[in-house]
């Protein structure tokens, strides 16, 4: 197997011919590798009972005079099916470990309340459920991922829901369904055994939960031919490499398919700041734990390698964002954020880091779809406005199932004080019909970025799309809502067999070339 990377050249002593003496900013494809398939998976996403995330966000009920489609909204399942989001994480989070799914099947009117002890302590209906969440999943066109309850569950309530939403024969389960109005079952793939284990999940030892989790896998079945669910261990916060290497050392590999990271981008958890009102030194403190992703990413693929070394496992980021102090005058336990441009950088570097991580990484979940976070889409009322997080997700759904083209960069430095970041961000890759497309974000806050890219081949012709606005701390409203929108990008060209790109401060840009 030939060995990819994505790697700034100063550090691997890696000097390229075609480089000239001072010449910063270069990138250029390594095309004698092989590189990946980036999944499709990575651009996935989160809904959690949380805030106005279900209620208000993706449901409004089918009373609501806000169109919907069996109470879910229809300008958010358009918006969502124009991102091609691949998957959908629910029911959380801290939420899942105190979730019982039969609280929310059967007839609404007699479900059970509960109050949502982790955000908010807010009376929770259970009018949303297991069969609203799945057929809204159908509408959107994604696949259900669901987040099972281990913190407070059993495994029988466990392999029960397996059971009812997977099972297409006759049996308890399947019965029960069919008597709840469905007849065929969903064939829900992607399980979570559980949530942060180590903390919200049940604050429990990663030897302990390793145990737990072989127990709740074992009676977690696919209950349909031919096919084999995908469960995700609930993994470690952040760069707890132990919480890794104990569950990688512990759990037989025939009862893993994914292994969960979670990594917040935050200035302090003491002190996360403003989402808009933000100094140039709280932006880059932010960018600075957003790029600490690439090394979280390294080292616990390392420790994964070591038991298995054919990356059957993946690592499966499941929750990654900004994560600011909650809006003005908002319940603090809905974790209410605006999104500025700031967010759209991070996350453009962001998937820039999955994307040249595809061999390991085959999943992620960005924190949360609508409301909560970073968040693609804030609704208020009957009205709906997309983020800059959005756009971006958007412009870079090009990199779904493609194969990755492996890189080797060489980038400007960001430097603020004594202090720097690498400038540039990048990403390749070429699609199933040939073509290539380049995603590139400029981090530094206040200079143009001029980068050449050496390609290897025989391009013709290049076009683009820019994300950007006047300021760093601008953002969608519902009285400006398309304030940032991507544009035509006109700052690439041809020369010489080398791409040239000039792109501004805190940009995203992605190009397609033919």
């Amino acid at each position: 197997m030939k060995k990819y990377c994505y790697i700034r050249l100063g550090i691997m002593g890696l000097l390229l011919s075609w480089q000239a003496v001072n010449a910063q900013n270069t990138v250029s494809f390594l095309k004698d590798t092989t590189g990946p398939v980036i999944n499709r998976n990575i651009y996935g996403h989160f809904a959690e009972h949380l805030g106005n995330c279900i209620y208000g966000g993706f449901y409004v009920g089918d009373t609501s005079h806000i169109p919907n489609t069996k109470g879910v909204r229809q300008d958010v399942i358009a918006a969502l099916r124009k991102l091609k989001i691949p998957n959908l994480r629910w029911p959380g989070g801290c939420f899942a470990d105190t979730y019982h799914w039969k609280d929310g099947i059967g007839p609404k009117a007699g479900r059970p309340a509960i109050v949502n002890t982790w955000w908010g302590n807010v009376t929770e209906d259970n009018s949303f459920g297991t069969h609203d969440f799945l057929n809204m999943c159908e509408e959107l066109g994604t696949e259900p991922y669901l987040a099972g309850n281990v913190g407070s569950g059993t495994v029988q309530e466990l392999s029960d829901w397996v059971q009812y939403v997977n099972f297409e024969g006759k049996s308890p389960m399947s019965d029960l369904r069919v008597q709840h109005g469905r007849n065929n079952p969903w064939k829900v793939r992607f399980w979570g055994v559980g949530n942060e284990a180590w903390g919200c999940g049940g604050n429990m030892r990663p030897e302990y939960y390793a145990d737990i989790y072989r127990k709740y896998a074992t009676f977690m079945h696919s209950n349909w031919k031919n096919e084999h669910l995908f469960r995700i261990a609930s993994g470690a916060n952040s760069s707890d490499y132990n919480w890794t290497e104990v569950l990688m050392k512990n759990i037989p590999k025939n009862l893993l398919e994914g292994v969960a990271l979670h990594h917040y981008a935050v200035i302090s958890w003491n002190q996360k700041g403003d989402a808009v009102n933000f100094s140039e030194r709280q932006y880059f403190q932010t960018m600075q734990s957003g790029l600490f992703m690439d090394s979280l990413i390294h080292k616990h693929s390392a420790i994964m390698d070591k038991y298995d070394p054919q990356k059957k496992v993946a690592l499966v980021v499941d929750e990654w964002g900004g994560w600011y102090d909650v809006a003005s005058g908002t319940n603090p336990g809905f974790l209410f954020q605006q999104n500025t441009m700031r967010d759209a950088v991070l996350a453009g570097a962001t998937l820039n880091i999955f994307n040249n991580h595809a061999d390991r990484v085959r999943m992620a979940n960005l924190a949360q779809a609508i409301n909560v976070l970073q968040s693609v889409i804030l609704t208020h009322g009957d009205t709906m406005i997309l983020t800059p997080t959005y756009h971006v997700m958007e412009m870079y759904n090009v990199h779904q199932d493609a194969t990755l083209i492996p890189i080797a960069i060489h980038s400007n430095d960001y430097t603020l004080g004594k202090e720097k970041l690498p400038a540039v961000s990048v990403s390749a890759s070429k699609d199933k019909a040939g073509v290539t497309h380049i995603t590139l974000v400029n981090i530094d806050a206040s200079k143009a970025q001029d980068i050449t890219v050496n390609t290897q081949g025989s391009f013709k012709s290049v076009n683009g799309r820019l994300l950007t606005s006047a300021k760093l701390q601008d953002y969608n409203s519902f009285s400006q809502p398309d304030k940032i929108k991507p544009v035509a990008f006109n700052g690439a060209a041809i020369r010489n067999g080398n791409l040239t790109v000039k792109i501004p401060p805190y940009a995203v840009v992605v190009l397609t070339l033919q």
